[in-house]
């Protein structure tokens, strides 16, 4: 299983507010065995957010979107997920009793009565229009469902709603995934030898060693190991020790100086 996530919004691509989806789902994810495949960013322009959500429903892989599902002018996501699919929109009556109890909570709070026939509150029902056919996602923050057609499934850009939102959807759509691409890493800090010299070590181990993958990540300003390469294995615990005692001797023989070694379990893949 591969899953992907897509995050909307201008503001993230400006700069004016700093993404905090990618870390916090990857983290989700990992705590059930499973990884992050792709993630990709799109503001909010129809056409990019549509071929972005085209190209998620006919993939195949789990996507979850965050961000522009709400009901201003700036928010596109409901409307081109029914664009890419082809089908109209509709409100669902089971976001329209949410969005309504919600309204009731809002009003009593408030100290007055709901009217359904405002203009403000007729206006928040869009937020419960989704593409047809699709099925909710409940929002324990304040009631205003999500969405999801297929494995593709859709949350607001809110942090406190998308998260827990995005943990239901891991614990009742994908609970019988749990623990399917769990991983282990092992990595060692080399010091002295230069990355384009380690490269056939790490592509022999890649290749006798299928299912294992070989990293490495250099650095030239550490302020602990200064110039040195973090070379390491992940993947199935079946084969990682081994792959990791090859890639050691490897380093060794290349005369590569060991400063460190790490073992990480549950890592993503």
């Amino acid at each position: 299983m591969t899953i992907g996530l897509i995050i909307v919004g201008d503001e993230i691509l400006s700069g004016k507010r700093e993404d905090k989806h990618l870390k916090k789902v990857i983290e989700l994810l990992t705590a059930r065995g499973l990884s992050l495949g792709w993630a990709r960013y799109v503001g909010d322009d129809r056409p990019s957010i549509t071929a972005a959500l085209k190209d998620a429903f006919a993939g195949g892989d789990v996507v979850f979107s965050c961000g522009g599902i709400g009901a201003t002018p700036d928010d596109h996501t409901r409307q081109c997920a029914a664009a890419a699919l082809g089908v109209p929109l509709a409100l669902h009556p089971e976001a329209k009793a949410l969005i309504e109890q919600r309204m009731r909570d809002m009003a009593a709070e408030q100290g007055q009565t709901f009217d359904p026939d405002r203009e403000d509150n007729r206006h928040r029902l869009n937020m419960g229009v989704f593409p047809e056919g699709a099925a909710i996602i409940p929002n324990p923050y304040n009631k205003i469902p999500g969405f999801s057609v297929g494995n593709v499934f859709f949350v607001p850009g809110f942090p406190v709603m998308a998260w827990p939102m995005i943990e239901w959807v891991l614990d009742t759509r994908l609970a019988d995934r749990h623990g399917s691409e769990r991983q282990g890493e092992r990595s060692l800090i080399v010091q002295g030898a230069m990355e384009a010299a380690l490269t056939p070590l790490m592509e022999a181990v890649e290749a006798r060693f299928p299912g294992v993958k070989v990293f490495s990540l250099p650095s030239v300003d550490h302020p602990r190991w200064g110039r040195h390469i973090e070379l390491g294995v992940k993947g199935a615990a079946a084969s990682l020790a081994e792959a990791y005692d090859v890639l050691r001797a490897g380093v060794l023989a290349e005369g590569g100086q060991i400063s460190a070694e790490m073992v990480r379990a549950d890592a993503p893949n």
